[in-house]
């Protein structure tokens, strides 16, 4: 799951930001609103942290610009009456959060608005691989995957694509946050470990030229 982070107040959003990536999520940060609907243009988030009170553009504005689109939305505000919840709502976010928050509570909504597409239920199963989305575990033929955080990103994007092919370049971006190098060799490097990992008979097929599919 990729999750973009839009706080003005710089030390807090890296908080949060580092809190997400413990959690084993990729993790943009922007610091005002302007920033916020550039970086969601060019990247498909799966969910979006957004600050209400953003300079340049307010939050109010980007939650309108963006509501409806791919990426589910999480306003935080420091505003947590009633009437702001619902004004909140009624711009178009998904859910709402007012500070100060527990950080077990963001990352659970967070996980739960990521999980909110039919195609990704919480629990998936393929073959004899069962993946659980929500307490992060999988298992092959009864015995647990020891996966490293990457490792289950490929193969949560893998199993949600339910057979279709999905690119090196659509994994580099829902996995790995925009620190990461586009012409690294990173995603066939974790691909084979995942590949390894699962065992045999071998799950994930390369197709020449286009990418990967189970």
């Amino acid at each position: 799951m990729r999750v973009l982070v839009a706080e003005d107040h710089a030390a807090l959003a890296e908080r949060i930001a580092e809190g997400l990536r413990d959690a084993g999520l990729a993790v943009d940060v922007v610091n005002d609103g302007c920033a916020a609907l550039e970086q969601s243009g060019h990247t498909a988030y799966d969910v979006i942290v957004l600050d209400r009170d953003l300079p340049i553009v307010h939050g109010d504005q980007v939650c309108r610009s963006l509501a409806g689109k791919a990426a589910r939305i999480l306003m935080l505000t420091a505003a947590a009456e009633v009437d702001d919840r619902v004004d909140g709502l009624e711009l178009g976010a998904d859910d709402y959060l007012g500070k100060p928050f527990a950080f077990h509570e963001l990352v659970a909504r967070v996980r739960a608005l990521g999980r909110r597409a039919p195609s990704a239920p919480p629990v998936v199963r393929h073959a004899d691989l069962i993946v659980d989305r929500a307490r992060h575990r999988a298992s092959r033929g009864g015995l647990p995957l020891s996966l490293t955080r990457k490792e289950f990103g490929v193969l949560e994007i893998l199993l949600a694509a339910d057979g279709g092919v999905v690119s090196a370049e659509e994994l580099l971006e829902h996995v790995w946050d925009a620190n990461a190098d586009p012409f690294s060799n990173i995603v066939p490097v974790t691909m084979a470990r995942l590949r390894r990992k699962l065992g045999e008979p071998p799950l994930i097929e390369t197709v020449v030229g286009r990418g990967y599919r189970l």
